[in-house]
C-alpha cells in the first residue's frame, strides 16, 4: 500500500491552495510549490510533511483520514518479478563482502544478517559459495532453511561439483537459486583458464544445465565481462539461455568501467542476444575507481533490472555497489528512473551498523546515507535553510533510511523472556539455554552500567558473547591497567586460552600498547597489527566502546572484536578475538576465481 498523493493534494484544493494554506499555518516551515509538486512526480513525501498535513487538516477542523488515501501498489506488492518497473536487489554481502580482508563471519553471524536482509526486504541473498569449504557449505544450508521470502543462492564456478555443491546447499529453501561463472576476457581464458573459447562456452552451458537440476532459478556471470569480446559475450549468453539460465549478470569485475562505456556496453550486449528478452539483465560493478554505483545506475538505464550490491559498499579490494546508494538513489530520483524495489528503507541503518558491527568494518562518518554525517549540516547558510525547511539542502529524510529506530530497547529491570524476545525482534536467535544465559547476564552487567540500551548495544553485546562461548578460544577474564603522567603504563592481564588460565604482564607506550604486549607476551602469535580503531556504539559518554583489531601473519588475515563501556576492555577482548581466529579459525582455501564476480 502507498499514498495516493494526487487525491491527497487535491483534497486540500490543489497545489497552490495547498501551499498558501501551509504558508498560512507555518509561514517558517511551508513547502513550496516546487516541493508540492516533486511530492507528486516522486509519488512520495517526506514523514514531516505527512505531519504537517495531518496538522494542517485538524487546524482547518476537518480531521485528515490517511487510509482514504492509500492504494495499492502492484509493482511493490506482487512476488513476481518483472523486467519493466522493478529492479531486483542482489545482496552478496555475505559471499562478495566477506572476501574483504578479515571480514569473516560464523554461521551463527550470517544468520542474523541473513534473517536482517529479508526483513529489509531484498529480493536476493547470496549466501556464499558452498563448494569453497565445509564451513561455507554449512552456512549456506542453514540459511536455507530459515529464510522464506528472500531467494537463497550459492555461488559456484563452472565446474560440475561446485553446482551441485551450491545445489544441495541451498536444497531447503522455498526460493532457491544457483549462481554459476567462468571467466569470458581473453586474459583470463588463456592464462588462468587455459582454455578455448568454445570450451568457455560448454562448460557454462554444462554448468547451467546441472543447475537445472536443482532449481529454475539459474544465474550466469561472465567474469571480467568488461574486458571480454563483445561477439564473445553475445554467443556464450545465447548458450547459456538456451540451456535455461534465467539470470544473465554482466560484472565489472576489476571496477574499470564508468558509467558512459558501462551504459554502451549494456545496452549493446542487451541488443545483440536474440533470445535477450527471455531473461533478466543484472550488473556487479566493483568499485576500484570508486564508480561502481554510478556505474550500477548507468546499467538501470540501459535495461537491467537486478543490481548486484553489498551492505555498506563491503568486498574485496575497494569494495561493491552500496545497497544503500543503490535503493535511495532510484527511491529519490524516481522522477528520472520511474523505478521501484521492494525495500524498507527504514531498515537500512540498522542493518548497515549490524553488518559494521559483525565485520568489525567501521562506516566512514561521511559515507552517503548510513555515515554519521550524512544529515548533518555544519555550514552556518545550509543550518539557517534547513531549519527554516528541510527540503532546502536535504533530498532525503534521515527517519526515510532508518536513523529514527535506533531507538531505547530495554532497562535494567528487563527480565529474561523481554530479553529474549527483543533478540528475536532484532532477527537474534541463540542456539542454546548456555548461549541465551550468558548474553542475559551480559545485558544484566551492561544495564547496571549504562542507563539506556538501544538495538545497537544488543547486537556489539551478542556478538561479543559469542565470540567467547567458542571454548577453542581465548577468554578475557580480567585486567588491571596502571597509568600516570610522566610514567609508563602497565598492563596486568588475566585470559585463558582452551580453558587453560594465562596471567601475564607488560608494559608499553601507552595502555593499549601495554595490553597488546602482554597478551603476547604469552601468545607469542608472530601477528603484526594491521588496524586498531575505536568507535561509540550509540551516543553519549555512558556509550560502549566497540574496538576493531586486525592482525595478519603471513598470508593470513582476521578482524577482532570486543565491545564493553570500559574501551580497554573492549580492547583487550578484540585482540584476544582476532587470536582466536587467526590460531583456532580455520583458513578458507582459494579456490581458482573464487568471488571474482
Amino acid at each position: 500500500m502507498q499514498l495516493d498523493i494526487d487525491r491527497l493534494v487535491a483534497y486540500f484544493g490543489g497545489v497552490n491552495a495547498l501551499a498558501e494554506a501551509l504558508k498560512q499555518h507555518d509561514p517558517e516551515n511551508a513547502a513550496t510549490t516546487a516541493a508540492i509538486y516533486k511530492w507528486r512526480t516522486r509519488g512520495s513525501l517526506p514523514l514531516a510533511q505527512l505531519q504537517k498535513l495531518t496538522a494542517l487538516a485538524e487546524a482547518q477542523g476537518r480531521p485528515l483520514d490517511l487510509n482514504a488515501f492509500l492504494q495499492k501498489n502492484e509493482s511493490l506488492e506482487r512476488t513476481e518479478m518483472t523486467q519493466t518497473n522493478r529492479v531486483i536487489i542482489f545482496d552478496t554481502t555475505m559471499r562478495d563482502g566477506e572476501q574483504s580482508p578479515g571480514a569473516s563471519m560464523t554461521k551463527e553471524e550470517k544468520i542474523r544478517i541473513a534473517r536482517q536482509l529479508e526483513k529489509m526486504g531484498v529480493d536476493v541473498i547470496e549466501a556464499g559459495f558452498a563448494a569453497a569449504s565445509p564451513g561455507d557449505f554449512e552456512s549456506v544450508n542453514a540459511i536455507a532453511k530459515i529464510i522464506t521470502k528472500s531467494t537463497v543462492c550459492s555461488l559456484a564456478r563452472a565446474v560440475e561439483n561446485d553446482v551441485r555443491k551450491a545445489g544441495e546447499a541451498v536444497s531447503p529453501a522455498p526460493k532457491k537459486r544457483i549462481h554459476t561463472f567462468i571467466a569470458t576476457s581473453p586474459i583470463h581464458m588463456e592464462h588462468k583458464l587455459k582454455m578455448k573459447p568454445q570450451q568457455v562456452i560448454d562448460a557454462a552451458v554444462k554448468a547451467v544445465k546441472i543447475a537445472k537440476e536443482y532449481t529454475d532459478d539459474v544465474e550466469f556471470s561472465a567474469e571480467d565481462a568488461v574486458r571480454s569480446d563483445l561477439d564473445f559475450l553475445a554467443k556464450i549468453f545465447t548458450a547459456v539461455i538456451e540451456a535455461g539460465a534465467t539470470t544473465i549478470n554482466i560484472p565489472d569485475t576489476v571496477g574499470y568501467s564508468i558509467p558512459s562505456v558501462w551504459y554502451e556496453r549494456i545496452s549493446n550486449i542487451i541488443k545483440s542476444v536474440p533470445n535477450g528478452d527471455k531473461v533478466v539483465w543484472s550488473t556487479h560493478c566493483h568499485n576500484d575507481l570508486g564508480m561502481a554505483v554510478a556505474n550500477s545506475l548507468a546499467a538501470v538505464q540501459a535495461g537491467v533490472r537486478q543490481v548486484e550490491c553489498t551492505i555498506n559498499g563491503l568486498g574485496e579490494r575497494a569494495g561493491n555497489a552500496s545497497l544503500e546508494e543503490i535503493v535511495m538513489a532510484l527511491k529519490v530520483r524516481h522522477d528520472l528512473f520511474g523505478l521501484e524495489t521492494g525495500i524498507d528503507t527504514t531498515q537500512i541503518v540498522p542493518v548497515s551498523k549490524l553488518v559494521s558491527t559483525i565485520t568489525g568494518y567501521p562506516i566512514q562518518p561521511n559515507k552517503a546515507v548510513v555515515g554519521a554525517n550524512a544529515f548533518a549540516h555544519e555550514s552556518g547558510i545550509h543550518q539557517d535553510g534547513v531549519l527554516k525547511h528541510p527540503e532546502t539542502y536535504e533530498i532525503m529524510t534521515a527517519e526515510s533510511v532508518g536513523w529514527s529506530t535506533n531507538r531505547l530497547t530495554l532497562g535494567k529491570l528487563s527480565g529474561r523472556n523481554a530479553f529474549k524476545t527483543k533478540l528475536a525482534d532484532l532477527g537474534i536467535e541463540l542456539e542454546s539455554e548456555e548461549a541465551l544465559n550468558a548474553a542475559f547476564a551480559r545485558f544484566k552487567e551492561l544495564a547496571d552500567k549504562k542507563r539506556e540500551i538501544f538495538d545497537e548495544d544488543l547486537h556489539a553485546l551478542v556478538s561479543d558473547e559469542m565470540g567467547s562461548l567458542n571454548t577453542e578460544s581465548y577468554k578475557f577474564i580480567s585486567q588491571k591497567i596502571s597509568t600516570e603522567t610522566g610514567e609508563e603504563p602497565r598492563a596486568n592481564i588475566v585470559f585463558s586460552i582452551r580453558g587453560e588460565e594465562k596471567h601475564a604482564t607488560a608494559t608499553g607506550s601507552g595502555p593499549v600498547d601495554a595490553i597488546f604486549k602482554a597478551i603476547e607476551s604469552v601468545a607469542q602469535s608472530g601477528a603484526t597489527l594491521q588496524i586498531y580503531s575505536v568507535n561509540a556504539v550509540t551516543q553519549g559518554t555512558e556509550s560502549q566502546g566497540e574496538t576493531s583489531v586486525r592482525l595478519q601473519r603471513g598470508d593470513r588475515v582476521v578482524n577482532g572484536q570486543g565491545a564493553d563501556t570500559d574501551v580497554l576492555v573492549a580492547t583487550a577482548k578484540a585482540y584476544l578475538s582476532a587470536l582466536s581466529k587467526l590460531e583456532f579459525g580455520q583458513a578458507k582455501p582459494k579456490a581458482q576465481g573464487r568471488g571474482m564476480i
